[in-house]
């Protein structure tokens, strides 16, 4: 046994770095696409297969400029190897989330030592938001790991005098704006141009190799949007920047999130166990912390990494809308300083990160599984192919509250065929996309009940408890439950030749 531990220890980065793999793709072919993110983009994939399309994403037959192509190429790429699955949508997140990892092990050598590199990166792969985002059809971990590429390049080039690294930098850049858009060039040019002026250091802009960066960052990041544009014109101009990007950094697309402390509660929550941890050593450590910053016993790489996870929490907390990974561009530099901080306390690091492995491995079949069941389409589709040998018109009656369809893209993925939303003639304009609206996003398909083939079995997908709406809209129809599980309901309606109950009869 004590051979066996000693072996262990001295393997111990090989060992933590396997148990990150194993991790990250642990139920990975389990884990059903859910709604209402992670359908859109495997859908949007599998329509771009296909179409044999790689350069317009679209979706339900219609051209989709929600988000750049990187992610997409992945996802393509994967379906042309593992199939169109569960497994293949989720094995990019699962590389690049081992990326990070390595990552955040090479930064913290740079900046520190053996040790701290290690207990940074073990901290940074064992986080709630590392284990969501690792298992997410999603371009988060992707787009984190080409963001801190690019202000790890940036430092390295600052601090060492090798200025062509600056390169790197713009290279890195491209990359993160073909990934996310606009933000993966100016949050990083924001974070490193107020890093130079704390530093008094602003000079070095003038040392960047602005014109062959620039270059390089047009060439990698510029060449796929040109290319939209000749295709598709103001169009993709005025829905991707204007709506996906202008639209959502000032107008809240969930607007019960758009608190001031939104992010802190998510760091607190998507930074634990590391959070709870840090905040009660710095408790301990409190004089002693309060003492060396008094006097200016502050590393430069210390101030690097605290002003780039802070300006980026503060920089989306500007912004109007909000989601949960918004800010995981921040737990790279808080993981090294947390590694850093942490370094007298290792046993006490490994030992939480072991237990967060074995938790994390449980969660997958007990919590995860079951819940991404809930949230997805699956069932419902398996249950549409048994339902419907002959192919008739399957719909979807879904919420239409708080300016939201209620509507699920995976049903589509997993059955294979567009399903129309099911609504009135009299909506219809109320939900079109056009101009600079939420409503962009409503590229799915539209059927008014008006425009229902009459004494034709149809299905409709609705959700059990908003049958007694639909009941009211096709009062005058024949309707059959014919299968019910997980909160939605699939009914067989035949609609008469007449006309259909009056829309304000039911709502």
């Amino acid at each position: 046994m004590n051979k066996i531990l000693a072996m262990m220890k001295q393997h111990e980065r090989a060992l933590a770095l396997l148990a990150v793999i194993v991790l990250v793709l642990l139920g990975n072919g389990q884990l059903a696409i859910t709604d209402p993110v992670e359908s859109n983009y495997a859908l949007t994939a599998k329509e771009m297969l296909a179409a044999g399309d790689f350069t317009s994403p679209r979706i339900y037959g219609n051209y989709w400029y929600d988000k750049p192509i990187f992610f997409y190429w992945e996802l393509l790429a994967a379906f042309q190897i593992f199939g169109t699955g569960e497994f293949a949508a989720r094995f990019f997140p699962a590389v690049f989330s081992v990326l990070n990892v390595l990552e955040t092990y090479y930064f913290a050598r740079k900046l520190y030592d053996r040790a701290t590199a290690f207990l940074s990166a073990i901290i940074f792969g064992t986080t709630i938001a590392f284990f969501y985002l690792s298992k997410a059809v999603i371009t988060d971990m992707t787009f984190v790991f080409f963001f801190n590429a690019v202000l790890i390049a940036f430092y390295l080039a600052y601090r060492s005098g090798r200025r062509w690294l600056y390169l790197a930098a713009f290279f890195f850049s491209g990359l993160t704006v073909l990934t996310k858009g606009p933000i993966g060039f100016l949050l990083p040019g924001f974070i490193l141009l107020v890093f130079l002026c704390v530093r008094r250091r602003a000079g070095e802009l003038l040392h960047m190799k602005w014109l062959p960066g620039m270059a390089v960052f047009l060439a990698v990041g510029g060449s796929w949007y040109y290319v939209m544009y000749r295709l598709h014109g103001m169009d993709f101009i005025n829905t991707f920047f204007g709506v996906h990007n202008f639209l959502r950094a000032r107008v809240a697309e969930h607007a019960r999130d758009d608190v001031f402390y939104y992010y802190t509660l998510i760091f607190l929550v998507g930074f634990a166990p590391w959070s709870f941890v840090v905040l009660y050593q710095v408790k301990k450590r409190w004089a002693e912390l309060r003492e060396r910053v008094k006097q200016r016993r502050v590393s430069d790489a210390a101030i690097f990494l605290f002003v780039w996870a802070l300006l980026v929490n503060l920089f989306f907390q500007c912004m109007a809308t909000k989601y949960v990974t918004y800010t995981q561009p921040a737990f790279l530099p808080m993981a090294i300083l947390a590694g850093r901080f942490l370094l007298p306390k290792m046993r006490l690091v490994k030992r939480t990160a072991a237990c967060m492995y074995v938790l994390y491995a449980v969660l997958i079949f007990v919590a995860a599984i079951p819940l991404c069941e809930q949230q997805s389409g699956r069932t419902t589709a398996e249950a549409l192919r048994n339902l419907n040998p002959d192919g008739a018109l399957v719909v979807n009656y879904g919420d239409h509250n708080n300016d939201r369809i209620h509507y699920r893209a995976s049903t589509v993925f997993y059955y294979g065929e567009n399903i129309p939303e099911l609504i009135g003639h009299e909506e219809m304009e109320d939900v079109r996309p056009g101009g600079m609206s939420w409503n962009a996003k409503n590229v799915m398909p539209f059927l008014a009940y008006e425009d229902l083939p009459p004494e034709t079995p149809i299905l409709i997908i609705c959700e059990t408890e908003r049958l007694p709406f639909l009941r009211g809209r096709l009062a005058d129809s024949a309707l059959e439950n014919v299968y019910e599980s997980q909160g939605t309901t699939i009914v067989k309606a035949i609609v008469p030749r007449r006309r259909i109950a009056n829309p304000g009869d039911a709502e």
